[in-house]
Formats: C-alpha cells, structure tokens, sequence
C-alpha cells in the first residue's frame, strides 16, 4: 500500500526538485511515471532531465513512444499501471487507487501560487478521505522537513 508525499515548493523551483525526487526513486529501484496536465509542461521537464548533470543523469522519455514500456521514467499524462512512482506536477490529479496500488505518490505543488495551494488541498482532503496515507513535506531553510502525516 503506497503513500502521498505532498511536496510544497517555496525555496526551490519545481526543475530543481524533480529532477532530485527523480533521482531518489530511480535510486530506490522504481520505476517513475512523472504526470502533468500540460503538454507544454512535460516537454519543459523533459528538457530539464536532458540538461542535469552528467553523474545524475535520469533515462527517460516523453510518452507516446515507440519504447514507454521500456523507459525507466516516463513523463506523460497516462494511467499509472506499471509504474513503482507517480509524481504529480502542474496539479494532474491523482486518484486514491493509484495511490494504493503505487510504491509512493509525489505530488508537486507551487507554493507562491493561490490556486496550487488550494488545488493540493483539495487533493490532500481527497486522498486521505479515501483512506490513502499522506504525508505533508514543506522546505524551511533549504531543507525538507515533514510538518503533517495522515
């Protein structure tokens, strides 16, 4: 039985976090569905695992494919069968059977932004109103520090 790890962004930029939550997955053995609503998005991420660094680098690819079985972290907004980690960015919703049925749920959010906040909210009410474990993960000074766990 998986979990939600909600992750509110406000030191660091969602292109600095995910590529480090990517690599703590990958580094975990699991394999990595990164989902947003938002074509635009998802290329902008892709470009962003494509520049990282060298000792870090992340195989992946944009869904839609020849090879998305195959990718050990695939960015796309597709079911999450198959997939060891879902990480939810740009507010793509995540239903409490997928959190169940995943090692773990990343949920992404924007700190700064009215309507991320209150979309995570509702995802947090969601998610655990359902029964799913959650966790509530907040930077304070350059660290991550859980502040709330259901």
């Amino acid at each position: 039985m998986g979990a939600a790890f909600f992750y509110h962004l406000t030191d660091s930029p969602l292109e600095a976090t995910l590529p480090m939550l990517v690599g703590k997955a990958r580094g975990a053995g699991w394999r990595v569905l990164v989902r947003a609503p938002d074509q635009a998005l998802l290329t902008r991420l892709d470009q962003v695992l494509w520049q990282g660094p060298e000792d870090g680098f992340s195989p992946h690819g944009l869904a839609g494919g020849p090879h998305d079985a195959d990718q050990p972290v695939l960015l796309g907004d597709v079911p999450a069968a198959g997939f060891d980690c879902v990480m939810s960015v740009g507010g793509a919703d995540v239903p409490p059977d997928e959190v169940l049925a995943s090692e773990r749920v990343c949920i992404l959010f924007d700190g700064h932004d009215d309507a991320a906040l209150n979309h995570a909210r509702g995802q947090w009410k969601a998610l655990t109103d359902a029964g799913c474990s959650a966790q509530y993960w907040a930077q304070e000074d350059g660290r991550w520090t859980k502040k709330a766990e259901k």
